[in-house]
């Protein structure tokens, strides 16, 4: 119980231990078990590719997310750069990668990245996680990406960018349409995530479990749904 009402209602650690009659610290302990145990439940990459090609899905979407943190700040490469900071959304926070399904829901999160770097960046970090989504791709599998991705557009089916100073031709205008449409509801599944567990809207915890934190909240989710694909 103390777990579920640090995810579901983010109540402060002072008073879940109040509440329970422990100390911070046996608290902390506690609460860094339950996400332990939780997160180590939470489906891998491959299994969820292919949970979903068994499930009959054409295509998944990946897309990254903004965990926000109001902890301390942390030195990036340069002094001038915190690592935390995303210039993006003016927040400090960790960048999370998610796989989710045609109508968005979650299959899949990442390990945590700063919130300094670029999707790419972080989808390039994640170990054989582009390999590993260029393998299941093929005749019938595509991986949808925005324009986060441009970089990694071989692998990834990503949309055109207009160059600077023109635009684009007719054919590539309706593809990007349908290329929107269809990837339409792929933000549902990071809200979902932030809806239902409000200690993902803004974690107090050290920024480097914001991983294990959000995989413990999406194999919450799964048995909650009695969904995984």
């Amino acid at each position: 119980m103390l777990v579920l009402r640090w995810f579901l209602d983010a109540t402060r650690v002072a008073q879940l231990a109040a509440d329970n009659q422990l100390s911070s610290s046996t608290t902390y302990r506690y609460l860094h078990e339950g996400i332990d145990v939780l997160a180590a439940a939470a489906p891998g990459l491959h299994g969820a590719l292919l949970a979903a090609r068994a499930a009959g899905y054409t295509h998944v979407h990946l897309d990254g997310t903004l965990i926000r943190t109001d902890r301390s700040r942390a030195l990036g490469p340069n002094v001038r750069v915190d690592l935390w900071w995303s210039g993006k959304h003016r927040h400090h926070g960790g960048n999370i990668q998610a796989l989710t399904a045609p109508d968005g829901w979650p299959l899949w999160t990442s390990q945590v990245r700063p919130g300094r770097e670029h999707d790419t960046t972080c989808a390039r970090t994640h170990d054989g996680l582009l390999d590993t989504l260029h393998d299941w791709t093929d005749q019938t599998h595509v991986v949808l990406a925005d324009l986060g991705y441009e970089g990694e557009n071989t692998r990834l089916t990503c949309p055109f960018k207009a160059p600077a100073g023109g635009g684009l031709p007719v054919d590539q205008r309706a593809y990007n349409m349908l290329h929107s449409a269809t990837r339409a509801l792929a933000e549902r599944g990071n809200s979902l995530l932030k809806t239902t567990f409000r200690a993902l809207r803004r974690v107090t915890l050290c920024p480097w479990r914001i991983g294990a934190i959000t995989a413990a909240a999406l194999v919450l989710l799964h048995h909650d749904h009695d969904r995984t694909t």
